[in-house]
Formats: C-alpha cells, structure tokens, sequence
C-alpha cells in the first residue's frame, strides 16, 4: 500500500494528538495503530490487528527487547535488594557535593555504560534517582541527563550493539565488502553529528549555560521550591521502582554494584556484543554469588528476580504497541513516501541535510530507531550513489536521525526505558526533553549543510 500518500501519515499524527491530549501512550499507540488497520483491512480491521499483533509478539526482535528489559529489572532488582544500588549512590555521594556535580556523575557513568542504551537507562537511572532527590534535581532533569548518554554515546563508541547492527546492515546492502562493515562504520562516526551534539550539550545544559526550557523549567521549579522530585503523575512508576527494597540487616556491599555492571558490559562484548547473553551471564553469576555468600535465601532471591521483570511490564507494554504502530505504519509505506516527498529537492550538497531531517522524522513518527532502517538504507544507499555523495558522511547523517529519533520520540525504546528508571511518564520525558534535542538537531542540521558543500 505505498501509494497511499499523505494518507500514510494520518494514524501516527493521531498517535501524537491523543498523546498531547491524554498524556498517556499505550491508548495512543493502540488508537494510532487501529486507525491505520482500518485503511488497510476496512471493516475487517479487528482480524487484522490480531494478525498484526501476532506477527509482532513472534518477531525474534520483538522478543529481545522483552527478554533484555524484563531481565535487566531482575538485574536492577537484585542490586536494590542486597543494598548494592544505595552502596554505589553513597559512594558516589562522597564525592559530590552539589547539584551540578551530581548531574556531571550521572553523564559521566552514562559515557561509562557505552556498551548498549537499554543497560545506560536503566542502570544509571536507578542509580542515580536517589542520590539527585537529595540535591532537589527533578526526575525529568535526570532522565534528560542520562537519555543523552544512552543511544548517543552508544553510537559514537563503536563497540556497542549500536555498531553490530548497523555494520551488518552496511555490509548487507553493499555499502562495504564482507568484513569491513565496523571499518566502514567507524568512518562515519566523526559525521554523526547529533548524536556528538548530544551528548555534548549534557555539561552545557548542566553548567546552566543553557537555562532550563519549556517544561523543563516547570518541573525544575517544582522539584527546587517543593522537594517534589518525582512528578504527580508519576507516582505509580515511583511505587513500582519501590516495591524492592533494601533487605533489613544486610551490609551494602558496592562491589556487588561494580562487579557485575563490569561482568555485563566484559560478557556482552565477548559474546558478539549480544546484550541479552551478557544479561543471561551477569543475572546468573550475580544469583550465584548471592546464594553462595547467603546475602539472600533463595526464595527470597528468585522472588526478586520475578519482581524486577515485573516492574518493567509497563514499559514493555509502551514498547509492544510502538512496534504494533511500527508494523503498521510498514504497510501503509510511510517511510517510503517521506524520503519520496524529499526526492524532488536533492542534490549531492543538500543530501545528507536531507537524509538527516528525513529519516529523523520517520524515525520521530515510528518510534523505531533500527527496525526503520533495514527498509530505508538500500533507498539511501541508492540515492547516494545517483548522486556521487560522500558514503561516509551520508552513514553519519544516517545514523545521527536514528540517535535523534531514539532521543526525541515519546514511545521510542530509549525513551520509555529511561522514563521508567528515573520515575517520570514517557510523555514527562519527552516534553522536557524536546527543546534540547532540537537545538542539537538544529546544529546538526546545519553542520551537515556546512559538510555538502565543503566536503
């Protein structure tokens, strides 16, 4: 159905009325995705949503982010609950003495956790959250801080599951010769303007250079004047992150925190830099080592396990329903017709602007900060090539709309875990989030243009 056109954008601008309007994703999403399936089967659209559904809750992808996120809350779960976390946070706090300071740690443990963004939300968030309650930091500023070391640094580091993905697509669409797939990737990691901005602008915005924007300065003001850190309408995730507590009587020990944030980032790049096996081999030596020191028996260890998937069942539920919009918005050719609409004005100077802004509105628009590029790099890769652009620089404007889209989307995967590990809704995130991701995308925006016609 990809000749469809505008029509194709109708269900994902719905998502992002009713999103304004309810501040709630999950209804959105599913409102979205309804619509699109009713274009596509009419009145046949209830059978149609559960073959989509389906389809998605089978997709190998689709099952590595609920294995990797359900089992990273057991992860967490396990760190809150021997005293690890809060080991971690004093210890750090004795080096900190000042909201800044503490701002500053939590962008430089993010740079740290380099190996994967899902691991960079979720561990520094529920390391960090305490510690910046007591300096009277909102949990927005904080998401903001550490959504800006997730996937951006993520994708500048190249030894990450970031690098591993896309060098197979490089290498899949004939970009680069079998094997020189990561060479050509870290080629192109000086052209990822956006994701350099980002993270970047952290120190700027926290050096108050940058002041507080937009419902930034909101929840500032709240978390300064009231010591309400955690936004009202956010007290549900706060409870969940909660629900693990510190065992009574057991001595906080911070290697328990260092060990195995160290196991997991060594194993996932021994193991192919596969996140979900680092996950399964950091879960299974830090049980081990809790039973065998007798920090925790075993039904309250396994008990915890369970408790930490659970504490991630919403976000999970925000991530299903942005790849059940994904899926649809798929057949409805959306990411075709956006990089068809830019046709008309390319030219070899403007293409990786172009690129830039056109595939970080399909990214923005879908959510989908990987699964949209299988679909659309061999359409880049073509254009570069009619056009005699630089490959290097288009793989960096590329990449830069993919961290973008990651960094700005509401219901993106980045957004949503990072929303979760500090206490603040989605929506929370992303409106306070959003002047700051804009003024890296303007910059970026700019800097590519400066690269076409120098370059």
């Amino acid at each position: 159905m990809s000749d469809l056109g505008f029509v194709s954008l109708l269900p994902t601008l719905l998502v992002f009325i009713l999103a304004l309007i309810t501040r709630r994703p999950i209804e959105s999403l599913i409102s979205g995705a309804i619509a699109g399936l009713i274009i596509i089967h009419g009145v046949k659209f209830v059978g149609g949503f559960a073959e989509t559904s389906l389809r998605v809750m089978t997709d190998k992808d689709v099952a590595w982010v609920i294995l990797v996120c359900g089992f990273m809350g057991s992860l967490i779960g396990l760190l809150i609950r021997t005293g690890a976390t809060s080991a971690f946070t004093e210890k750090i706090s004795r080096y900190v003495k000042s909201a800044k300071g503490v701002l500053m740690a939590s962008w430089v443990l993010g740079i740290i956790m380099f190996v994967d963004d899902y691991l960079n939300s979720l561990a520094v968030g529920s390391a960090m959250r305490n510690l910046t309650d007591t300096y009277r930091i909102s949990r927005e500023k904080l998401a903001y801080v550490v959504d800006s070391t997730a996937a951006p640094i993520s994708v500048i580091i190249p030894f990450s599951t970031w690098s591993v993905f896309f060098s197979g697509l490089i290498v899949a669409n004939g970009i680069a010769p079998e094997g020189e797939g990561l060479s050509t990737y870290i080629a192109a990691v000086p052209y990822m303007l956006y994701a350099w901005v980002a993270v970047l602008l952290v120190p700027v915005v926290i050096s108050g250079a940058i002041p507080a924007l937009g419902s930034m300065k909101t929840a500032e003001h709240r978390a300064q004047t009231t010591g309400q850190t955690v936004p009202p309408d956010a007290m549900h995730i706060e409870d969940a992150n909660k629900s693990i507590e510190p065992k009574p009587g057991v001595t906080p020990r911070i290697s328990m925190f260092v060990v195995p944030m160290l196991v997991l980032i060594s194993a996932t790049l021994y193991f192919d830099k596969d996140f979900l096996i680092g996950i399964y081999v950091t879960l299974a030596g830090t049980a081990t080592v809790i039973l065998m020191t007798r920090i925790l028996d075993m039904n309250d260890t396994f008990d915890t396990i369970i408790d930490g998937f659970k504490t991630m069942i919403e976000p999970l539920a925000v991530l299903v329903a942005a790849f059940i919009l994904k899926d649809v918005n798929d057949s409805l050719g959306l990411a075709n017709y956006v990089v068809e609409s830019m046709q008309p004005v390319l030219t070899p100077e403007l293409l990786p602007a172009i690129i830039f802004v056109s595939m970080g509105l399909v990214s923005f628009m879908t959510g989908s900060n990987w699964g949209v590029f299988v679909i659309i790099l061999p359409i880049v890769t073509t254009l570069a090539n009619n056009l005699g652009a630089d490959m290097t620089l288009v793989i960096g404007a590329t990449l830069s709309a993919s961290t973008f889209g990651s960094h700005a989307c509401f219901y993106s995967d980045a957004t949503v875990l990072t929303a979760q590990a500090t206490g603040c809704t989605p929506m929370q995130h992303a409106l306070t989030q959003i002047p700051y991701a804009l003024i890296a995308a303007f910059i970026s925006v700019l800097g590519y243009l400066v690269l076409g016609y120098v370059w």
